[in-house]
């Protein structure tokens, strides 16, 4: 469930220090909307050291959001540029023909989401969830995983009463004790966990034939207009990745890195290795390839599509998706190596 936007910066072939510096010189009065949400993941470093800003010469409007689906809202109301987004809301959102392309897959969600239920709500698998309240995002990939394993366990989901709360809802409801499970990532999933009780991950629900992921995403006519600045943007995110998956072991809880996103996530600190951990983050050289933006994503989309149809959550399914999933802007990045 989650969940775009930046601008200017010329990758060529030639030099990244040159490609900066020409981006830089062109980008003196440049502004770009960049809606983020508070996912554990690599880019939260230097969005917090201000490398975007360095990077693409600009000024950067970050603003945070709690879903995909309001990231989904800015992006179409030409609110942001670019956003952050999981994969249930980003098929909606090409179902719908929203002028958008996938830019970067953040990573393959798994433990990083799950279906909690709480301590004495009698829920202790998913068959037990009929009859009682259960909290997530609609249209998100939460509220995806969550009908995939209600479909996977044969229970109707008419049979469960499905509120559409957003995270900090979900914290707030949890509190209260308003709801009996919900189905989310952290922070909130760090704090309901603490008097519930894992019920399923999205790891499983992968493994069930429900894979979910996130990814960035640009408005088309921004991308048309600013080629160079998603480009930027795109080497940005994919060198933070390189720095994680060169060593992931040095992100531990006491690293800056995990200060630092545990400061921009509003996870604990002490969470952050165990998060990171939960997804499968592909580095700027996988990205376009055939497992990711160079085939297999679009396949993602449209497989994501298929079931949302089927679940009554669109109207119809397009027949190609392709045009919603760009490898252009990884491939000039990694080019810039």
């Amino acid at each position: 469930m989650r969940t775009f936007s930046r601008r200017l910066l010329l990758i060529s072939s030639a030099t990244v220090a040159g490609a900066l510096a020409f981006g830089s010189a062109l980008a003196e009065d440049l502004k770009l909307t960049i809606g983020y949400q508070t996912v554990v993941e690599p880019s939260k470093v230097p969005q917090a050291d201000g490398l975007y800003e360095k990077a693409l010469g600009a000024t950067i409007d970050w603003r945070k959001f709690d879903s995909g689906a309001d990231v989904v809202a800015a992006i179409a109301s030409g609110a942001i540029d670019i956003g952050y987004v999981g994969s249930s809301p980003l098929a909606a959102a090409a179902s719908r023909e929203l002028p958008i392309e996938t830019v970067f897959v953040v990573g393959l969600i798994g433990e990083s989401e799950a279906l909690v239920a709480r301590n004495g709500s009698g829920i202790a698998k998913i068959a037990d969830l009929a009859g009682k309240k259960v909290a997530v995002p609609f249209v998100s990939t939460t509220h995806y995983s969550l009908l995939a394993a209600l479909k996977h366990d044969g229970v109707d989901p008419k049979t469960v009463e499905i509120l559409n709360l957003r995270p900090p809802e979900i914290a707030a409801a949890w509190e209260r004790g308003d709801i009996d499970a919900a189905y989310v990532w952290d922070p909130a999933l760090g704090q309901i966990r603490t008097s519930g009780e894992i019920i399923v991950d999205s790891a499983k629900v992968a493994e069930w034939g429900a894979p979910t992921f996130d990814a960035w995403i640009v408005r088309t006519d921004f991308a048309e207009q600013n080629p160079a600045t998603v480009t930027g943007f795109v080497k940005v995110t994919g060198d933070a990745y390189a720095d994680f998956l060169k060593a992931p072991d040095a992100w531990s809880t006491s690293s800056e890195q995990a200060a630092k996103i545990a400061k921009l996530t509003g996870a604990k600190v002490e969470d952050v290795p165990l998060l990171l951990k939960g997804y499968v983050f592909p580095s700027l050289a996988d990205q376009a390839s055939d497992k990711f933006l160079g085939g297999a994503t679009a396949q993602a989309v449209t497989a994501t599509s298929q079931f949302l149809k089927e679940q009554g959550k669109i109207d119809a399914v397009l027949p190609d998706y392709s045009k919603y999933v760009s490898a252009k802007y990884v491939s000039e990045a990694a080019a810039s190596n």
